[in-house]
C-alpha cells in the first residue's frame, strides 16, 4: 500500500473542504484534500453564495476575479402566498462589499478554490480519491485510508478533517455520534429553460398543499418542489403528467416548456434531514460543515455556514498545525465557536418546518400570508432584517490567516 505523509488531510472537496484547504495552503500548512469524484460537476447543490461568502473573497482579494464567473445577482428575496404577492428580504442595505446573492453553479466556486490553491506549494488536491476508512494509533487518528485509481493510499496526517457531507464516512468511522432533528419535507429538483420576457425575481410560491421554489439562472430556471417526507413513492405513483400539472397550477408561465422534464430522471430527490453530532471531534480529527451539521434548505444558507466554519477552523488552527501542535482543545475551539450560530439558525429552521411548511403541506385550503409576513409589507424596512440573517448569518467569520505560503 503506498503512503503519503501530510499535515492536514481534508476529506471531501465540497465548500468547507476546499475553502479550509486553500486557507491552510495560503497559511503554509501542508494540505491534502481527498475528493472521490473526478471533477465537481454535480447538479442542483448549494448554488447560492451568500454575501457573507462574497465578503470573505473580498477579504482574499478574489472578489473582483470571482465575480467575472457567470452569476446572476438576487437582491431581493420574494414570494406568492396564495393570490398575495410578498418581498420577504431585501439585501441592498448590508454592509458588505456586494449588497446581493450571488446564484452560481457550486462547480464553479469550487473549481476556483481549487486552482487558487494549486498556486501555493503546500496546496496538493487529489480527486478520484475516495476516503473509506481511518487510521488509528495510540487512541488518536493518525491519518485516512482511500481508494484511489492506483490502488490503496494511506495518508498519515496530524489532522483529518472530515468535510464529506451529511453521508460522512468519517464521522461514520470515527464513531461520532449523530442527533436527529427532523424535517417534515424532501425537495424535488428540476429545471426548466428560462425566457427573456420571464420575470427576473427569484421567488416561491405557495398553495394549497404545494410549496415550490423558483432560483433563475438566466438562461434556466432551477426549480425546488416541495413534498411530504418520504413522498416520493406517491408523487411518481401518480405519474409524471400529474407532477408537470402541479408545477403548471403554481407557475402558469411554465406550461409552454413544462414537457422539458422528460421523464423521472430530469428530476433529482434531496432528502432532508437536520442533524448534528453532539461532539465534531476526537484527537486527531474534526468534522465541520455538513459532515457536522445538517441543515435543512430554508433560507439556502448550508453552504455559506458550512464556508464560515471552515474560515473559523484555519483562523484557530493554523498556527498550531504549523507548529506540530494541534491539542484536542484546538479542536473544541472550533466547535464552540461555530455551535451557537448553528443552533440559532438549525432552531429558526426547525421552527419554520413546524410552524408552516408541516401546515402547509397538509392544508387543504388555500394559505393566508402570516401576520409576521404582513409586517413586512406594511414596514419595509423590516425586509433588512431577514436579508442581514439569511445574507451575513449569526457570527460571521472573518480571514484572520496570513498568506505566507510560497507560490
Amino acid at each position: 500500500m503506498a503512503m503519503i505523509k501530510t499535515t492536514c488531510c481534508v476529506v471531501g472537496g465540497g465548500p468547507a473542504g476546499m475553502m479550509l484547504a486553500f486557507l491552510l495552503a495560503r497559511a503554509g500548512v501542508r494540505v491534502t484534500v481527498l475528493e472521490k469524484h473526478a471533477d465537481f460537476l454535480r447538479d442542483f447543490r448549494g448554488d447560492t453564495i451568500h454575501p457573507s461568502t462574497l465578503e470573505l473573497m473580498h477579504e482574499l482579494g478574489l472578489l473582483d476575479d470571482f465575480l467575472k464567473l457567470p452569476h446572476s445577482e438576487v437582491r431581493e428575496l420574494s414570494g406568492q402566498i396564495g393570490d398575495t404577492h410578498v418581498t420577504i428580504a431585501d439585501f441592498r442595505h448590508l454592509p458588505t462589499q456586494c449588497k446581493f446573492i450571488a446564484l452560481m453553479p457550486q462547480w464553479d466556486f469550487l473549481d476556483f478554490l481549487a486552482e487558487r490553491g494549486k498556486r501555493y506549494a503546500t496546496f496538493d488536491l487529489r480527486m478520484r480519491a475516495e476516503a473509506f476508512d481511518l487510521i488509528e494509533e495510540a487512541g488518536r487518528i493518525a491519518g485516512v485510508r482511500a481508494k484511489t485509481p492506483d490502488g490503496e493510499l494511506d495518508i498519515r496526517a496530524d489532522l483529518v478533517v472530515g468535510c464529506d457531507g451529511r453521508h460522512s464516512i468519517v464521522r461514520e468511522r470515527a464513531g461520532l455520534k449523530v442527533e436527529n432533528l427532523g424535517a417534515p419535507m424532501d425537495v424535488l429538483w428540476f429545471r426548466v429553460s428560462r425566457r427573456e420576457d420571464d420575470s427576473n425575481e427569484t421567488f416561491g410560491h405557495v398553495e394549497t398543499g404545494r410549496m415550490m421554489v423558483m432560483l433563475n439562472r438566466n438562461d434556466y430556471w432551477q426549480c425546488a418542489y416541495v413534498i411530504a417526507k418520504g413522498g416520493i413513492d406517491a408523487v411518481k405513483r401518480a405519474g409524471l403528467d400529474r407532477f408537470r400539472d402541479a408545477v403548471v397550477s403554481m407557475s402558469p408561465f411554465l406550461r409552454d416548456r413544462i414537457a422539458e422534464i422528460k421523464s423521472w430522471d430530469d428530476v433529482k430527490l434531496l432528502t432532508v434531514a437536520v442533524e448534528r453530532l453532539t461532539r465534531w471531534y476526537k484527537p486527531g480529527l474534526l468534522c465541520i460543515g455538513d459532515a457536522a451539521h445538517a441543515m435543512s434548505p430554508i433560507g439556502g444558507v448550508g453552504v455559506n455556514l458550512a464556508v464560515q466554519d471552515a474560515v473559523a477552523a484555519a483562523n484557530i488552527l493554523a498556527e498550531p498545525l504549523r507548529a506540530g501542535g494541534v491539542t484536542v482543545e484546538h479542536l473544541a475551539r472550533v466547535q464552540q465557536r461555530r455551535t451557537l450560530p448553528m443552533r440559532i439558525i438549525q432552531a429558526m429552521q426547525i421552527f419554520i418546518q413546524n410552524s408552516f411548511v408541516s401546515r402547509m403541506l397538509a392544508g387543504d385550503k388555500r394559505p393566508k400570508v402570516p401576520f409576521a409576513v404582513r409586517l413586512l409589507a406594511w414596514f419595509p424596512v423590516l425586509r433588512r432584517y431577514p436579508a442581514y440573517l439569511v445574507g451575513l448569518g449569526i457570527r460571521r467569520e472573518h480571514v484572520r490567516t496570513p498568506e505566507i505560503a510560497g507560490k
